[in-house]
């Protein structure tokens, strides 16, 4: 499933989600090697067998860490898909939450708290 998920084209128009395309095009090679990234991260989680739901949030942070350089070039619909991209991930592993850290991307704070 993870090979599926990183071999997909991503950031394109997606009429179901609502998602109209990248907002800068030159942008789809950097986002989609850091979410291929996070897709290779919990991949390595999931190998290992006994992994946590801890080990996962983890990742979830580190892995929209990435996107900080380039964080104010991305539109509200950008980010909002790159939560959804990590959504998939966490479908993938069983795993029922970001620990916040989706939000907090989004938001810049869990509003949850």
């Amino acid at each position: 499933m993870f090979e599926n998920f990183i071999s997909k084209d991503k950031f394109k128009e997606e009429t179901a989600i609502f998602y109209p395309g990248l907002s800068d095009e030159k942008l789809k090679p950097v986002l989609t090697e850091l979410i291929n990234k996070s897709a290779e991260d919990f991949q390595k989680i999931a190998q290992k067998g006994n992994a946590t739901e801890e080990e996962y949030q983890n990742a979830i942070e580190n892995g929209l860490n990435r996107f900080s350089s380039i964080y104010l070039e991305l539109d509200t619909e950008d980010r909002e898909r790159i939560c959804t991209y990590y959504e998939e991930l966490m479908d993938i592993v069983g795993l029922e939450s970001s620990g916040g850290h989706l939000n907090n991307f989004m938001y810049g704070f869990d509003p949850s708290k």
